[in-house]
């Protein structure tokens, strides 16, 4: 079933305003990426840094000791 003609026009000025945007929010998103510090964007997601240590890089994937840490936050 076809939208009313209103509702079209709406849903065109809609995507249209997102499509002329987009260039400038992928500027946005890419600035964020190379400014952002991963250590500190991981703090300010899981709160005071008890879950984030300064540790030597690890040289194997990690996935073992990320899944501990999950399972930590479950409890």
């Amino acid at each position: 079933m076809e939208p009313p003609p209103k509702d079209r026009a709406m849903l065109k000025e809609y995507v249209e305003t997102w499509r002329r945007a987009g260039p400038a929010l992928e500027a946005i998103r890419r600035q964020e990426a190379r400014v952002t510090e991963v250590q500190m964007a991981v703090r300010q997601l899981f709160g005071d840094g008890t879950l984030v240590q300064s540790w030597p890089r690890l040289y194997t994937s990690g996935l073992v000791e990320q899944q501990a840490w999950f399972a930590k936050l479950r409890k």
